[in-house]
């Protein structure tokens, strides 16, 4: 039987950085962990494991800065220098509602592969000797004890810890055990991502462009490439992606335009179902939530990744005060802490994704017109747009230490 602080359920991205935030080298007093996952993290950092784009906000940078992962991606970052937002599915009849031109040095996120984003906490975490991976078997049961949590695997193996990070995704297996529910609804939504290329150079500007079932943006990425999230009805998502690669371009270019010369596809395509989903509850007893094991909200704004780092460094805090303490990391007071932490700004961010794309994502006439009114309005508005920014900087109200740039 094996002896840890803390196991962690789950090696995707928020699993990776909670493991640096509670046990990495840069950690003042780093906690001994295991990462557990039935696949061998150090082979996720290639596009065939996931090969979407993340929003990195200036507080996520932060935080990457701050665990020593930040140096390997940042060759790889593309700042977002501008964005435009639209309000058309045909090209020709796109107008501008809401800009931000010439963000320059207060860009409030960079662009980032997710296989980039898995290399860099890869590369860190071979680096940190308390850091251990635990692979090859499925999770088997859960037990959450007054004394010691536990683990068992399906390969008989058996881990015990004080503490227990479900970071499992939107099916955790850990929430589940702790009989916590999640309460949300499915949209009537998928998303297409892929990446491509094209003959000219994007300018670092983002572009989103709703339209009555969603929206198509355009997401640029190092080099003469952008990354694509497409949302469509399930249908219309899944028979699109299924096309021929030449028709898939054609229709591709329809929504993208001409403004970039010639596209070409880069990599395969997937087609992701969308939902709303929100934790009862962020903790159980010797059981903390994290990432999309506590919350899955909309794609819309790129926040789901961020939201999971500060997750974790929000969690990775009020663990290490509690550690520095002598205190039990995973006592009620520490996780009752985190919980208090995160939920409030969860639900705020959830609802305004879902506030969105009910405004955006609906075809009456009389909507269209109001929200078309409502964005030319916030364009002319100089103080607002500030704040906007500031505020997708994710560094705004609460911020823990690590997206502070300070150690953990």
């Amino acid at each position: 039987m094996d002896k840890f602080d803390v196991i962690i359920t789950g090696a995707g991205l928020n699993g990776l950085a909670a493991a640096l935030s509670l046990g990495g080298r840069r950690c003042r007093t780093p906690l001994k962990v295991a990462v557990v996952d039935r696949a061998d993290p150090t082979k996720f950092a290639v596009a065939a494991h996931d090969l979407r784009c993340s929003a990195m906000t200036a507080a996520s940078i932060n935080m990457l800065k701050a665990l020593g992962a930040w140096e390997a991606m940042a060759g790889h970052a593309q700042t977002m220098n501008s964005i435009v937002v639209t309000n058309a599915r045909e090209v020709e009849s796109r107008h501008t509602l809401l800009g931000f031109p010439d963000l320059g040095g207060k860009s409030p996120a960079v662009f980032l592969e997710n296989q980039v984003i898995f290399q860099g906490l890869l590369g860190e975490i071979a680096q940190s000797p308390e850091i251990h991976f635990v692979t090859g078997s499925a999770t088997k049961s859960f037990s959450f004890g007054l004394g010691l949590a536990q683990v068992a695997l399906e390969d008989g193996r058996v881990l015990k810890a004080n503490l227990i990070v479900g970071a499992d995704g939107r099916n955790s297996a850990a929430r589940e055990a702790a009989h916590i529910k999640m309460e949300g609804w499915a949209y009537n939504q998928s998303a297409i991502t892929l990446t491509v290329g094209h003959e000219l150079p994007h300018g670092g500007e983002a572009q989103e462009h709703f339209h009555d079932h969603g929206v198509f943006a355009i997401l640029p990425l190092s080099g003469n490439r952008s990354s694509i999230v497409w949302t469509a009805t399930h249908d219309v998502a899944k028979a699109t992606c299924a096309l021929p690669d030449d028709e898939f371009l054609i229709e591709l270019t329809k929504h993208f335009g001409d403004q970039l010369g010639k596209l070409e596809l880069l990599s395969a395509r997937h087609v992701y179902p969308l939902a709303l989903q929100l934790a009862d509850s962020f903790y159980g007893e010797r059981l903390a939530l994290l990432g999309d094991a506590a919350h899955v909200v909309h794609p819309l704004a790129g926040l789901g990744l961020n939201l999971g780092f500060k997750d974790a460094a929000a969690l990775s805090e009020c663990v290490m005060e509690a550690a520095a303490l002598g205190a039990d990391i995973g006592g009620a007071s520490v996780l009752e802490a985190y919980a208090r932490w995160r939920r409030f700004d969860t639900i705020t961010n959830a609802a305004m994704m879902e506030g969105l794309n009910r405004l955006f994502a609906n075809d009456n006439e009389a909507l269209r017109m109001l929200r078309q009114a409502g964005l030319k309005i916030v364009d002319q508005m100089g103080s607002v747009k500030r704040a906007v920014v500031k505020e997708a900087s994710g560094m705004t109200g609460a911020v823990p230490r690590l997206m502070r740039g300070l150690a953990a």
